[in-house]
């Protein structure tokens, strides 16, 4: 008696919808490729020493760049520095979730905190991160927490005006359905509001890492001992240009891995909303 041999079932997403993988390689192709040309156009061009309307006669060549980036690697000082900085990062960046999240909800959920909280949020919001770096210094008694004063600061805007607007654009007749059957206050927070909110929570966080490195590196430059900040301005002033643009390349790819895995966490936790039509994410996701 023979048996049938059945297909390989397709590939699908979590969300169960089939996800074509010639389409998903050649996306990726592209990308290594645009990569690739970016770094090749760069050689070439100061390599060449071209001089349009801007110059690159002064700017280190890719190769030298990795060159410098090969050197550094293999240090303990370049290892200790990413550390620095991941760390402050992370505390950081964790505080500025909570606190960005709570106050978030908290302000589109509460006509009181609206009115006490809204104006000085407001007033405070378009003030720089960075332009604090005097208040950190005379706030705190080391640099080293005047640094992830910073840095929670910066991600706490971006995550708290993300999270009110989320809230508020909750539809009101998910909350009067749980009301209906008995749910309180609590229960239509936890049940409606966040899960509701979850998306636009994500998106927030995502802006917020980034907004977080930009704001770690200027605080390590102005006022850092260690980091990748720190390192990458002694670069400058000591001319050492391939070692600038190796830390311009760390602080690149931090920022990317970071940004990445908040992204990645964000899926996981919107695991349960449907795909749009024609194969986009609402999660976030890039097919």
């Amino acid at each position: 008696m023979s048996t049938a041999v059945r297909p390989a079932p397709p590939a699908t997403d979590r969300g169960g919808t089939a996800r074509p993988l010639p389409r998903q390689a050649g996306r990726r192709a592209v990308r290594a490729a645009a990569l690739l040309g970016f770094v090749g156009l760069w050689q070439l061009l100061t390599s060449h020493q071209v001089q349009l309307w801007v110059r690159f006669d002064h700017l280190p060549t890719a190769l030298q760049v990795g060159q410098a980036f090969g050197r550094q690697l293999g240090t303990g000082q370049y290892w200790q520095d990413l550390t620095d900085s991941l760390r402050r990062i992370g505390l950081g960046f964790l505080l500025a979730a909570v606190l960005g999240t709570a106050v978030g909800v908290l302000t589109a959920r509460s006509r009181w905190a609206a009115d006490l909280l809204g104006p000085v949020l407001e007033l405070v919001r378009p003030i720089p991160a960075i332009a604090l770096v005097p208040v950190a210094i005379m706030l705190f008694p080391e640099n080293e927490q005047g640094i992830v004063f910073i840095t929670c600061t910066a991600a706490f805007f971006p995550i708290t005006v993300s999270t009110r607007h989320a809230v508020r654009a909750v539809p009101p007749r998910w909350e009067e359905a749980v009301r209906t059957m008995g749910g309180g206050r609590a229960r239509v927070l936890a049940s409606v509001v966040l899960p509701g909110a979850l998306p636009g929570v994500v998106g927030g966080l995502s802006v917020g890492i980034g907004v977080s490195w930009i704001c770690v590196i200027s605080a390590e430059m102005v006022s850092g001992q260690y980091g990748v900040g720190y390192r990458t301005w002694q670069a400058y002033t000591v001319l050492d240009y391939p070692g600038v643009f190796v830390g311009m390349a760390t602080i690149g790819l931090l920022g990317w891995l970071t940004s990445g895995a908040v992204e990645l966490t964000g899926r996981r936790l919107t695991a349960w909303l449907p795909p749009r039509a024609g194969g986009d994410d609402p999660r976030g996701g890039r097919g």
